[in-house]
């Protein structure tokens, strides 16, 4: 089969004329929005999903950076995504594809589904058909507007569209490379650290990435949700360990559940006396910002400490709907962290990483981590050499602001935990004097105390 793919020519045609419109208008940049409420009454995709409320229209401030921001109560439907709709989901209106219910049950699953937007490489193709033997494959239809239909190199498609070298399984890679299952106590916790731990609550998730930690379990489960009796066992365990002060929830994603369930488990969560943060670690907010609704919002500032990391990848994910669905988070009080996975060719240069970082504080999202790429099977196409990971820092400290420089880490093979990786500033100590190279690579000495 040729690297052109299998639409037929009306097919590809249409392709072509709406990405070349979506093209054009990502070089006007984003400012043109339509005001759309979320509506539509659709039936959820199971009995955990909510339906949203219509929010009132107000007119449009506009964001420092330049693009026009939208009030609380509506959401953006920027010209990117507006040029995409029209050429792919024509019929859709603007309310139905600001759905988070909507957007889940329109999820591409399939080489069918996928080659209606663009051509596969017969690498593409061979793999997706593949891919549930391994770790199944979905996208949202607002993600799918990101991806670039005429390069199977483009950063954000080769994160969710699988390739062939994802089944070639390196000697060092594992189902369960951090060890999590050994560090589970009972079902949904992972207790590692002494006063924290890691609540799983479902294993779905609305898009799922190529390089998922996770995938041993991630998108397998008939029901993803885990429901509240296993809830209910993890809440138990955390209630009874009094040196539990930091639960992080996360999954899969926890924010494919309705609000009802979140809230379940976070009111029980909160109630315990010595839980003193709570934090959401979650990808809707760029796979699925729609899911970011009022109600939501207005439900999670009630559990106050609340912190969110959210997983971000690339700067073309910072759109004028991402912007608003972290802007409605900011509002309601909670701090934002992004956590970003180190990968070849998709970010790893100083360029893009300084790009993606200084947008991510536009967005009022914190840099936090910088991982090196777990050891999962079929990564190594993914992973960098860790020398990659201290050029990306070096080329960011000093030349962008502090609050833009995330901590670069490895998650220890095995379950030793987050390791801290630092270029080596320090160059040596020679008596009273500490010899350091500053971000231009000279040399300075600061006196030194001894106690």
């Amino acid at each position: 089969m040729s690297e052109g793919g299998r639409n037929g020519t009306s097919e590809t045609t249409l392709m072509e004329r709406g990405m070349a419109s979506l093209r054009e208008a990502c070089n006007q940049g984003y400012g043109v929005h339509e005001e759309t409420p979320c509506t539509e009454d659709e039936k959820p995709p199971d009995s955990l999903l909510l339906r949203e409320a219509t929010p009132p229209a107000l007119p449009h401030p506009v964001h420092p950076s330049g693009c026009l921001r939208i009030p609380r109560g509506s959401f953006p439907l920027s010209a990117h995504t507006r040029t995409f709709k029209k050429a792919f989901f024509p019929h859709v209106s603007g309310s139905q594809w600001n759905n988070w219910r909507w957007q889940i049950q329109q999820r591409v699953r399939n080489t069918t589904m996928l080659e209606r937007f663009f051509p596969l490489t017969e690498q593409e193709y061979r793999a997706v058909e593949c891919a549930s033997s391994r770790f199944p494959f979905a996208i949202t239809p607002y993600y799918m507007s990101l991806l670039d239909p005429l390069s199977a190199d483009h950063p954000i498609r080769r994160t969710v569209v699988p390739v062939i070298e994802e089944l070639h399984v390196s000697p060092e890679e594992a189902e369960d490379p951090l060890g999590e299952e050994r560090d589970s106590p009972v079902p949904g916790i992972v207790h590692r650290y002494p006063d924290r731990v890691l609540f799983l609550v479902t294993s779905f998730c609305s898009t799922y990435c190529r390089y998922c930690t996770r995938s041993r379990f991630v998108g397998h489960v008939r029901n993803g949700h885990g429901g509240r009796r296993r809830w209910a066992g993890a809440i138990e365990y955390i209630s009874s360990h009094r040196e539990v002060r930091d639960v992080l929830i996360s999954g899969g994603d926890p924010l494919t559940l309705s609000d009802e369930a979140l809230e379940w488990i976070l009111r029980r969560v909160r109630a315990i006396p010595h839980v003193e943060i709570i934090r959401i670690g979650t990808k809707v907010p760029v796979v699925l910002p729609q899911r970011i609704t009022k109600e939501l919002t207005r439900m999670l500032r009630k559990f106050h400490p609340l912190w969110m990391s959210i997983h971000f990848t690339h700067p073309d994910e910072l759109t004028d709907e991402v912007y608003e669905a972290c802007a409605r988070l900011a509002d309601a009080g909670i701090p934002l962290g992004s956590q970003t996975v180190l990968l070849t060719g998709i970010n790893d240069s100083v360029d893009v990483m300084k790009a993606l970082v200084q947008r991510l504080l536009m967005a009022r999202v914190r840099p936090y981590y910088l991982y090196q790429c777990d050891l999962i099977p079929g990564s190594r196409h993914f992973r960098t050499p860790v020398a990659k990971g201290f050029e990306i820092i070096e080329g960011l400290w000093g030349h962008t602001t502090g609050y833009a420089v995330p901590s670069y880490v490895i998650d220890a093979p095995g379950g030793g935990g987050k390791i801290p990786l630092l270029p080596s500033y320090l160059q040596e100590v020679r008596g009273d004097t500490v010899v350091l190279k500053n971000y231009e690579a000279k040399p300075f000495y600061y006196p030194d105390i001894h106690g």
